[in-house]
């Protein structure tokens, strides 16, 4: 081969790469998971009758799967097997998210109602934050307009993403009581939110917020203060495991990316990724908004 051969081949390459750069792919494109669509088994006879909007495991060997029509909650085993569904017909508005804590309860965000409702395991109202049917503005402490996820804390603490129309994460104590607001302008400048569409928090307690129209994960310390930004697709969910790794889905690229110290290190392609929560297995559960269906990931063998 001549040197201009060389030449014409090392410049087609070098587009090629250029164009996947482009178009967002990762040198490692999630070959090394397994997407099992079919995972959850529901009983004969049954359907998701609504979109599945969101999915989370307890860490004790159940998963959670809320529907936006009634029964809100189905619930799972890692297995798939089906334990039981509940939550009567009215119960929300539009049923968003659900977080489960160490104690089994389930926070789950109505935000056509713009609160926040706190369950027992067994279905039992404990708490609301907000006031239903009123919403609040950047500057409220005890209203919402539209919240769309909740993250717990260790101590209990609670950090509710209020998103659709204000641009913040505000901050209660595990009695509800207001802490702080973290955001709350508008705008794509750092520290500034757009659209937050989920919360985590990190093993240093730093809040990990999705901005969903500034297509990244805004990183703020345990006060409230900013810190980075990194650029990732987020209008889904958002989780951290035990390692620090972070979990991000999107529901319009349809990807889950997992980031550690703020670099992509894998992602897998899953249809319509919105609701997500890992487990502690290893195991991610995507639900996949519009498409009525839950994904379980899994490494591949």
């Amino acid at each position: 081969m001549n040197t201009r051969s060389i030449a014409l081949v090392l410049s087609t390459v070098l587009l090629c790469v250029v164009l996947l750069l482009a178009a967002g792919v990762s040198a490692q494109s999630g070959t090394s998971y397994k997407v099992d669509p079919g995972w959850a088994q529901l009983p004969q006879g049954t359907n998701w009758n609504g979109n599945t909007t969101w999915i989370t495991a307890d860490g004790k060997g159940n998963v959670v799967v809320l529907v936006r029509t009634a029964p809100y909650f189905r619930v799972f085993t890692r297995d798939g097997k089906f334990v039981k569904a509940f939550g009567d017909e009215g119960l929300f508005e539009s049923a968003h998210s659900v977080t489960i804590d160490a104690q089994g309860s389930l926070w789950v965000t109505d935000s056509a109602a713009h609160v926040v409702h706190k369950f027992s395991p067994d279905g039992r109202l404990l708490m609301t934050l907000g006031k239903k049917g009123v919403a609040g503005d950047n500057t409220s402490r005890e209203l919402f307009n539209q919240p769309n996820h909740v993250a717990l804390a260790p101590n209990g603490d609670i950090y509710v993403s209020d998103g659709y129309v204000n641009a913040r994460v505000v901050h209660f104590s595990s009695q509800g009581q207001f802490v702080r607001i973290i955001g709350g302008v508008k705008g794509s400048q750092p520290g500034q939110l757009q659209l937050p569409h989920g919360v985590a928090l990190d093993s240093r307690g730093r809040i990990l917020i999705n901005d969903s129209d500034n297509q990244r994960v805004s990183v703020f310390d345990k006060d409230g203060k900013f810190v980075e930004a990194w650029p990732f697709p987020s209008r889904g969910g958002i989780a951290v495991a035990a390692d620090d790794t972070v979990y991000i889905s999107d529901v319009n690229v349809g990807i889950v990316n997992i980031v550690k110290n703020g670099k992509q290190i894998d992602s897998v392609s899953a249809d319509r990724a919105h609701g997500m929560g890992i487990d502690t297995d290893g195991s991610i559960y995507v639900s996949g908004a519009s498409r009525m269906t839950v994904m379980k990931i899994t490494a591949a063998r």
